[in-house]
């Protein structure tokens, strides 16, 4: 069966939650440019693959986990003054994402980890505000922007040159390789701008950074092999704030 709640019917969910123990991965991400190599979804097809593999990892410990249906939309001022970028305030994601939590747990589930690799600082605090007022054993947040997974990720991750670069286009061509433009990556010369040293700086759009193409980093260094290594990566880091969360290793 799909772990997808979205293509389960009612009686299949009414199924899950009869264990009173249904754990529910909710992927968010945004919508916006990507460079002339990546979707505007890039960031919500991450987190949807990288829930995929997670779900894996919580049944072996004999968690029950689904996906609930994606968020696609964020804080993405950033991508101001690029065709496709779609940004809604800080106020309205922390609004949106914690009603749909609140659902979710209304419904049955035992936890909600709200999955994000939109990292935007403002979409970042704005996402962790959903934990605000809510127990921690019913929502986690899981963001490889939180340091300790930060530094498992691969070294243009690190270096903050990572925009649409290597390390986001090797996890589209580990997850969705059909939405990549393959031609127009090889292509690409790589922009060693570090976005967060921009950010340091006081410079808060690509432009001002000097993203003309709105990407930063090599993605013409790129590969499945290793989006598939990062997949993994980002996989456990939901697996283990779960994990964590729930205060149950054993559960």
């Amino acid at each position: 069966m799909s772990a997808l709640l979205g293509h389960m019917t009612t009686d299949n969910v009414t199924a899950l939650l009869a264990s009173g123990r249904l754990v529910l991965l909710l992927p968010v991400g945004s919508v916006e440019p990507h460079g002339p190599h990546l979707p505007l979804e890039t960031d919500t097809v991450i987190s949807l693959a990288a829930c995929e593999r997670a779900v894996a990892r919580l049944e072996a410990r004999d968690i029950i986990a689904r996906i609930a249906p994606s968020i696609p939309y964020g804080v993405t001022d950033f991508a101001q003054g690029f065709a496709g970028a779609v940004s809604l305030s800080p106020a309205a994601v922390t609004a949106f994402v914690g009603a749909v939590v609140d659902a979710l747990l209304a419904s049955g589930a035992a936890h909600v980890s709200v999955v994000n690799n939109h990292l935007e600082p403002a979409q970042d605090s704005a996402i962790r505000a959903v934990c605000t007022g809510r127990p921690q054993q019913a929502v986690s947040i899981a963001c490889p922007l939180t340091r300790r997974w930060a530094r498992t990720l691969s070294a243009e991750f690190k270096s903050g040159a990572c925009h649409a670069g290597r390390y986001e286009t090797s996890l589209m061509l580990a997850a969705q390789p059909e939405l990549v433009r393959d031609q127009i990556r090889k292509s690409l010369p790589a922009v060693p701008i570090s976005l967060s040293d921009g950010i340091k700086a006081g410079r808060h759009t690509f432009a001002s950074m000097g993203l003309d193409k709105a990407y930063a980093g090599a993605p013409r260094e790129a590969s499945a092999a290793e989006g598939d290594e990062q997949l993994e990566l980002l996989a456990q880091m939901i697996e283990l704030e779960v994990v964590e969360a729930l205060g149950l290793k054993d559960w």
